[in-house]
Parts: structure tokens; C-alpha cells; sequence
């Protein structure tokens, strides 16, 4: 589960065996969204988090590298929301730079979350820049509703580098249903993306149960996870929309195959600002933030271990 050494240098082995190696050490599918806002940060760190940009991505930094020192040790790997970074400028993506160095050095892989598409020579410098290049990402969500032919730059990119992509299929905000639930030759979209994303998948297995390309489907729709877990039998399936957005272990079942593999579960603000829930914080002071952390994590763990074939890994 290491970075590319430097710029252009594969990975040592392909995402989607690095994913399941990793899956199968730690015994969970759970992932942690580093979402890091300023309204929401835990008392000790918003004390000093100041208005200027420079000093928040600083703050911003300790708190993400904070969440990680607590979650490494039981988790897989953390999904680096990149608007929250890019929204302070240039300081926000030297915060960004840091937290993906201090993950991997924790031995977790890295998802790039920011929903990148475009067509050829920008497609190609997307995912060169996060894939292959000095942000040395595991793996990076993309935008398919340019066409399959702009997906074919980070795919190819991805094969020989070693790492990953997630494209979003069926997203879990309700605004979703206004395009993604349109029908089209007697489908839904997100069918017909659903459709192209297997034959993506299914291609770059390497010899692996999964390919390097994923999906992207929300918790909260567990009858489409169903049905798209059927579809798409060589796809990981990233599910965001645990916890916070109403997605619950038993919504999660159906993304799963029967031994525990074939998913990732995505949970943010409900571990990472476990300070404000009172069940988390019971009995700590400011200081201890990280703590409340800590017992999140463990309870989403346990959640999807008892409601979840995650239970058998």
C-alpha cells in the first residue's frame, strides 16, 4: 500500500489487489471521508482556526492527519474530499499534499475524491496529475456524462500505474433521480453507465475478481445497490452516504458479495466530527476529540460486521 516513489513510478501492484489486501488485513470495508470544514471542527482545533486561508489549511491539516493516526490501525483507506481542500486555495492543496503523505505513510490507500471528467489531453492531465503524478493518489472518482470516450484516459492511466478510478453510476443525493433515473432505450442512465462501467471493470480484472475501474452508487438507495451489485459482478462499488445522509448497514447488504469483498463503505462527518454526537462524546473534554473519533470508527465497523456479509471477512 505505497505511493508511487516519484512522479511516473507505478504502483507496486495493482489497486484492486492492493484494496483487497488491505480489506482482508484490517477485516473491514470501511472507509473515512476527510471532509474537513471549519464550522465543524472539534473545539480544541477551532479555537485557532482562524479566517485566513493560510492558517486554516494549517489547522485543516492537523485535524486530517489527527483523524488519521486514529483510524489507521482499523481501516482500509480514507477519501480525501478535495473541494474542502481546493476552497482555500493554494495553502489548502500544500494541506492536501500533507495528508495524503501522512496516510500513506500509515499504510492506507488514498481515494481522490473529486468527481474529474473531461475529454482527451485534459482527461489525460487529470489523471496523470493525481494517478501518476506528484499527488500519487491510490485511486480518483470520476464524472462519466461526457461519454465513455472520456473515461478511456484515466482507464488507461490507472492500468499502468497501478491504481484505481470510481465512476459515479447512481449518487446518493436525491437530486440524482433528476438525470440518473431517466429512461433511455428502455433503461435507466445509470443503467447505461452501469452497463459501460462492468465492460470497463470486466477488462482490467489483471487477473484479480475485480477490475481497476469501480462504481460509484449511494447508500441510500439499497434497492438500485441490489440490483447493481447483478449487474456489475467484477466492479468494487464505493457507497457513500452512510450514517449522516440516512444510509444505514442494513441499506449497505446488497453491494456486497456473500464473502464480505466487492465494497467499500464510505462514512465522513459521523466519524470525523464524532465530537459533536453526544453518544461519541460522552465523558471527554476538548482534548480528547480524537477519542470520540475512535469510538465512531469502531461502532460503523461494527454496524456493517453484524448487518453486512463484511461480518465474514
Amino acid at each position: 500500500m505505497t505511493p508511487a516513489s516519484s512522479f511516473g513510478t507505478p504502483f507496486t501492484a495493482p489497486f484492486q489487489s492492493r484494496l483487497a489486501a488491505a480489506i482482508k488485513d484490517r477485516r473491514t470495508p470501511a472507509c473515512i471521508g476527510l471532509d474537513p470544514r471549519r464550522e465543524a471542527l472539534p473545539p480544541a482545533l477551532a479555537a485557532s482556526a482562524a479566517s485566513d486561508p493560510k492558517d486554516l489549511a494549517a489547522i485543516f491539516a492537523r485535524f486530517c492527519c489527527g483523524v488519521i493516526d486514529v483510524v489507521a490501525p482499523i481501516v482500509p483507506i480514507v477519501k480525501p474530499q478535495l473541494a474542502c481542500f481546493e476552497a482555500l486555495g493554494p495553502h489548502g492543496m500544500t494541506a492536501l499534499a500533507e495528508v495524503i503523505v501522512h496516510a500513506h505513510s500509515k499504510n492506507l490507500l488514498v481515494l481522490a475524491d473529486g468527481k474529474r471528467g473531461d475529454i482527451g489531453s485534459t482527461a489525460e492531465a487529470y489523471a496523470d496529475g493525481w494517478l501518476a503524478g506528484p499527488w500519487a493518489a491510490d485511486a480518483l472518482t470520476v464524472n462519466p456524462y461526457l461519454g465513455l470516450d472520456s473515461i478511456d484516459p484515466f482507464v488507461n492511466v490507472a492500468v499502468e500505474r497501478g491504481a484505481g478510478i470510481f465512476i459515479l453510476v447512481k449518487t446518493s443525493n436525491p437530486g440524482s433521480r433528476n438525470f440518473q433515473d431517466l429512461a433511455a432505450d428502455g433503461r435507466t442512465i445509470f443503467e447505461h453507465v452501469a452497463e459501460g462501467v462492468e465492460q470497463l471493470a470486466a477488462r482490467t480484472t489483471a487477473g484479480e475478481p475485480y477490475g481497476a475501474v469501480g462504481a460509484v452508487v449511494g447508500a441510500t438507495w439499497p434497492r438500485q445497490l441490489d440490483e447493481l451489485r447483478a449487474t456489475m459482478p467484477h466492479t468494487w462499488i464505493l457507497v457513500p452516504g452512510f450514517g449522516r445522509q440516512g444510509g444505514r448497514a442494513a441499506d449497505v447488504r446488497g453491494a456486497f458479495h456473500a464473502n464480505g469483498m466487492g465494497a467499500i463503505v464510505v462514512s465522513a462527518r459521523d466519524v470525523i466530527f464524532a465530537h459533536s454526537r453526544a453518544e461519541m462524546n460522552a465523558g471527554l473534554d476538548d482534548s480528547r476529540w480524537q477519542t470520540a473519533v475512535d469510538r465512531a470508527c469502531r461502532d460503523m465497523i461494527e454496524r456493517l460486521a453484524a448487518d453486512t456479509p463484511a461480518g465474514s471477512l
